[in-house]
């Protein structure tokens, strides 16, 4: 496994629309633990595959209750919303107040392939809207508001 390095804002990657996973493979599972290592290293809760120069729909989430590794993730429902401080890996120092729903849930594969369902709320909810966004060239600076905007 190895620590791979984060694109930052302006990065013209970041703005493009990630690829479709068509095959699970060993180098999508070494793709997969090295974003874990790097968002761990970088002290995130959340890493797109776009942020390390990949464009594939690939995201690693761990808000603390354990990794969560998601391959071609749709968001399927949105229930409620709630608007709090967003930062990013790719931005770092940067953060702004953004309006999130307070419940997804989402529909993927796993590493091994298998399709599943992942609910979330608060800042799992959060984390998986905001991976997602990245896969499609969207960043939180793009939906930031003000708190009177709610």
């Amino acid at each position: 496994m190895a620590l791979r390095e984060i694109r930052k804002y302006g990065d013209e990657v970041l703005r493009k629309k990630s690829r479709k996973v068509e095959k699970i493979d060993d180098r999508l599972q070494v793709l997969l633990d090295d974003m874990l290592d790097t968002m761990y290293d970088s002290d995130g809760v959340g890493l797109a595959a776009p942020q390390v120069g990949i464009l594939k729909r690939v995201i690693v989430i761990d808000i603390g209750e354990g990794p969560v590794f998601l391959i071609n993730p749709e968001i399927i429902e949105e229930e409620g919303f709630y608007i709090d401080e967003e930062g990013c890996l790719s931005l770092p120092g940067e953060a702004g107040n953004v309006k999130r729903p307070y419940k997804v849930k989402v529909k993927a594969l796993d590493r091994e392939g298998n399709e599943i369902i992942v609910e979330g709320e608060e800042l799992m909810a959060r984390a998986l809207c905001h991976e997602i966004d990245h896969l499609n060239g969207v960043l939180f600076v793009d939906k930031i508001i003000e708190r009177n905007e709610e």
